[in-house]
């Protein structure tokens, strides 16, 4: 981004019902147009929203931070350069460079080290932190060759590998990937010694647009793509397993297909962390299954559900295991070797992220598996990540199993000795309440995407609640399924987010849930700040179900009306005690 593109996006007036969110950028440099090419990124990322960026004083990184931990709850991007930690390691300073000062250098940054670990401990217990170490190049201090690695420098370079390694370990803190701004702003590119000298700011434009465009991407994670639906001829594994037979199709390196073998890894890592993988295939069927059963497949065969194997359209396919997994379209990425393919379900899902796998180009191949990574990217791994897959599996086999069952449906609900756990609380239990409120659409009261600073302050609330819910039935455990966070009294309960996974439709969780408000506050009625979007209709046909009316913003459910319109509810509750 150019400096005249980025002032004319801040100067662009926001809509009045456009949502405040404020951003502290801590420094000890003057941040000048690190601020302008920060908040021209924030905007592009967050279109609906007000985004300002806050700073603290020139030269106080130290007392930014304090000041900062005392103050309200912002999300905080700390930008380290080499003079935070010692004045003599800035262009700036006159405290000297000989020899004799290199110990007490290695002594100051290894103190400094250890007091921003605790300043920033401290504020990541209620803000998302994004943290850039110095990007900078040392200065030429040392009496070795440029080409020699003297020890002090590696002392201290170990001294910041450390700060790094201590921070990614931390709760809410998300560390700058030093080998991702390498390979987009080289270091020779990135020192302006003329601007550091005449104003303070000693980044060139091109390196502090970069860093900005990274930071403000750590400030606001994009969601994490759900699931992957992929070819399997020369994309999976490299041949036509119609022509070349079972044992003809290959994926290693001995066969010269060792970039196929590479997404085949690539994708049980997926599967491993959450992700959903299917296979949509132009392929005769036996065969298909034949190959996925060679006992060499890098990716296990559990992993790939559904398998859509057909001479239909892709699309058609594509549509069926959507429709399995119970998700949108633009939460996919579907990858093919054939552009005719990925053409053909672009046009019928135009909002799904659809790749072409360059087979035969081992560099392209490398890219992609990059890029791929990055779709589904995410910020920690959760206990429902290691089950998502066998629980969409089981939910399929239980739709399945109703579908075909000789008993009611309220009966086979009895038979399937569901338990919830219900947690009711006033603090963040963990990352995975804010994951879901974050990533759920169909069943979401308003839409409403909050940050981890957000979160914190309406669990401040005086009589604020957080009500997470966890299911399992004799089908397997789904985990944690359901946020709710609103506020109560004596007369009502006011609820301003409400989430559930789709994996856990269908089984009366949600009337479950409700039951529970109403018996647990002894409350006439429940307000909801509903509001429709274009993906909630299943929440508002539960609504509709228990209320006999079509939601409305504001809506709400009085006790009598709920329970009369309820319907029998077989669940086990266990209740986690009140925080």
């Amino acid at each position: 981004m150019k400096l005249a593109e980025a002032l004319r996006i801040v100067q662009q007036p926001t809509t009045a019902d456009a949502e405040q969110t404020s951003v502290y950028l801590a420094c000890g440099f003057m941040p000048l147009h690190l601020i302008t090419f920060l908040e021209a990124n924030l905007r592009q990322l967050l279109p609906h929203k007000a985004a300002k960026i806050e700073t603290g004083i020139y030269g106080d990184l130290s007392g930014n931070l304090d000041r900062l931990n005392k103050g309200d709850a912002s999300d905080l991007v700390v930008v380290f350069e080499w003079s935070d930690f010692d004045p003599r390691l800035g262009l700036r300073s006159l405290g000297g460079w000989g020899p004799e000062s290199l110990p007490d250098i290695v002594s100051d940054v290894r103190s400094s080290t250890a007091r921003f670990l605790e300043l920033i401990q401290l504020a990541a217990k209620s803000r998302v932190v994004v943290v850039s170490l110095p990007t900078l190049p040392l200065p030429p201090i040392s009496y070795q060759a440029n080409e020699q690695a003297s020890i002090w420098q590696l002392q201290v370079w170990d001294m910041i590998g450390g700060l790094a390694v201590e921070l990614a370990g931390i709760a809410n803190v998300r560390v700058l990937n030093r080998q991702q701004l390498d390979k987009a702003s080289p270091l020779s590119e990135r020192l302006d010694v003329k601007s550091d000298f005449t104003s303070g700011f000693p980044y060139s434009l091109k390196h502090a647009s970069t860093l900005a465009q990274m930071l403000a991407t750590l400030v606001r994670l994009p969601q994490p793509k759900k699931g992957l639906i992929t070819d399997l001829d020369d994309t999976l594994w490299r041949g036509l397993v119609g022509e070349d037979g079972v044992e003809g199709i290959s994926w290693g390196l001995d066969q010269q297909s060792q970039s196929n073998a590479l997404y085949q890894q690539t994708l049980a890592a997926l599967a491993a962390s959450g992700a959903l993988v299917g296979v949509a295939s132009k392929n005769d069927h036996a065969l298909v299954m034949s190959a996925l059963g060679r006992d060499d497949l890098i990716i296990r065969r559990d992993d790939l559900f559904p398998i859509e194997v057909s001479w239909q359209p892709k699309s058609e396919s594509v549509r069926r295991i959507l429709a399995v997994w119970n998700v949108n379209a633009d939460s996919i990425v579907f990858v093919d070797d054939s552009p005719h393919e990925v053409a053909e379900v672009k046009a019928a899902f135009p909002t799904m992220e659809c790749l072409v796998f360059p087979a035969g180009d081992d560099q392209a191949a490398y890219e992609f598996l990059e890029k791929l990574r990055n779709l589904f990217a995410k910020d920690a791994m959760s206990a429902e990540d290691a089950i998502r897959q066998e629980s969409i599996r089981r939910s399929s086999e239980l739709h399945d199993a109703a579908r075909h069952s000789a008993y009611s449906h309220d009966e086979f609900l009895q038979n399937l000795e569901a338990e919830i756990t219900l947690t009711l609380t006033n603090e963040i239990v963990d990352a995975r309440a804010l994951e879901l409120i974050n990533k759920t659409n169909q069943f979401n009261l308003n839409g409403r995407r909050l940050t981890s600073a957000e979160f914190q302050t309406m669990l401040l609330r005086p009589n604020a609640f957080l009500l997470v819910t966890s299911y399992k039935d004799k089908y397997g455990p789904l985990g944690r399924i359901a946020v709710m966070l609103g506020t109560q009294n004596e007369q009502q309960v006011d609820v301003d987010v409400w989430v559930m996974s789709c994996r856990a439709f269908s089984r009366r969780i949600e009337h479950k849930i409700l039951e529970y408000l109403f018996d647990k506050f002894g409350v006439s009625e429940i307000n909801f700040a509903f509001e429709s979007t274009e993906r909630n209709s299943p929440l508002q046909e539960f609504f509709h179900s228990v209320a006999g009316q079509v939601p409305q913003q504001e809506f709400r459910i009085d006790r009598e009306t709920f329970f009369s319109n309820k319907p029998a509810l077989q669940q086990r509750v266990k209740e986690l005690a009140y925080a």
